[in-house]
């Protein structure tokens, strides 16, 4: 995996400077890849499991609100209800940017869908659904799809083309990028891979700071100790104010998801850049009282991917994004008013280049008997299928290069209409 700098393009275009990528949703990261193809495709993994049952909520089973009528948000056309999904589905009232899309015909849920795995650890479940295969690899999927690609044409002497940029791919940062830390599973492999981290990205982040002065602030020794430490270290202006309380909530919010993700679609959207991005956001894991806990996250990655569309451009046509977790939650409430970990949950597939506007699902029911092990939503659809209609339709990888990606994934038939003609 070859290392390299982050080019000054990249930096112009907003992720030169230093950002922490922590926030309500957790911490995120984000790795581009450049392509030959003027098709855009970006892969979100929410970590942490999202339960599918409270984001795409089937209000039209009769056995759902015996099952966790707590969880369930008020009914379309009630204040703060549902937003309808054609009379059976409804989406979480939190994503309003994410309903405008469906009612485009720009956003297609996919219920009831799993990876092959039957694990409840989210380690194993995300290195499975990063790998792509029903056995460990130490290659992600992403990473095997971007070696698929043809190759990336030659860039002419001198490095541009006749029009005076870099052809598609053959940028200088190589076929991909990782902004981060360490590069995700997913784009890990033989595929030529670049690593960049934003100045301070690997120290803690400055609210860590202002939030210890604030634990610390009544105690005569420590309090005057470590707000003159801070203060004599530079961060009276980044970190504390006047008083020695934490810097406001407007500071953080610029290294949270959303401002990732437009981060991420200005990249996309310039004619010789990246063409492929994976992002990957936390808190998803709501054992404890879930429908508090779930609005922010929800909202971070609503805000987000509207951000991303909104800075594509016109290039948002030519988008196809995957937004899978590692599993679902139990279809049962808690103890805790939460829920455990699960199977089966909801995948998004959105952008202009996606035929939505519906929910596809093989809907197995949440009535006596239809539980998955008694405990969860059963699954219909294979998160693989739905990558590979992606892949092939969008990328335009052919069977055998589908069969190298996800290795041993026969029984996950390529699913098609995902795509406009």
């Amino acid at each position: 995996m070859t290392m390299m700098q982050l080019t000054r393009r990249s930096a112009l275009l907003g992720l030169g400077s230093a950002v922490s990528l922590s926030g309500v949703a957790g911490r995120a990261s984000l790795a581009l890849a450049a392509a030959p193809t003027d098709q855009r495709f970006v892969v979100v993994i929410l970590r942490g499991a999202m339960d599918g049952l409270s984001v795409v909520v089937p209000y039209g089973d009769p056995a759902l609100r015996d099952l966790r009528g707590e969880l369930i948000p008020p009914l379309p056309g009630q204040p703060n209800g549902l937003r309808d999904l054609g009379g059976f589905y409804g989406l979480h009232p939190a994503l309003a940017d994410l309903h405008a899309m469906y009612q485009a015909g720009e956003l297609l849920p996919v219920h009831a869908a799993a990876g092959p795995y039957r694990s409840r650890s989210h380690f194993e479940a995300q290195d499975y659904l990063e790998s792509g295969a029903d056995h460990r690899l130490t290659s992600g999927w992403l990473n095997r799809a971007v070696a698929a690609l043809p190759p990336a044409p030659a860039s002419p002497p001198g490095g541009k083309s006749p029009g005076g940029t870099s052809p598609a791919g053959s940028s200088p940062v190589g076929r991909a990028l990782a902004v981060g830390v360490t590069v995700p599973l997913l784009l890990r492999g033989s595929a030529s891979v670049a690593s960049w981290a934003p100045h301070g990205f690997a120290t803690p982040a400055p609210d860590l700071y202002a939030r210890i002065a604030e634990v610390n602030r009544d105690d005569r020794l420590t309090g005057p100790a470590i707000t003159q430490g801070l203060r004599a270290r530079g961060f009276a202006t980044e970190v504390m104010t006047g008083d020695g309380t934490p810097a406001g909530a407007a500071d953080r919010d610029k290294y949270a998801f959303p401002a990732l993700a437009e981060a991420a679609g200005r990249l996309l959207a310039a004619a010789d850049g990246p063409r492929i991005a994976a992002m990957e956001v936390s808190g998803w894991d709501t054992h404890v009282a879930q429908m508090p806990r779930l609005e922010q996250p929800l909202r971070q990655l609503d805000t987000g991917l509207g951000a991303l569309k909104t800075a594509l451009g016109p290039a948002w046509r030519q988008t196809a994004v995957l937004v899978v977790t590692e599993f679902g939650r139990t279809a049962r409430v808690n103890g805790d008013k939460g829920t455990d970990h699960g199977t089966a949950t909801v995948a998004f597939v959105l952008g202009g280049a996606v035929a939505g506007g519906r929910v596809r699902a093989d809907w197995p029911g949440l009535g006596a008997g239809k539980l998955f092990e008694n405990r969860d939503l059963a699954p219909t659809i294979d998160v693989r299928a739905v990558a590979k209609g992606l892949l092939a339709g969008h990328l335009g990888l052919s069977g055998a290069a589908l069969a190298q990606v996800f290795p041993g994934s026969e029984s996950a038939t390529l699913m098609g209409g995902l795509l406009r003609a």
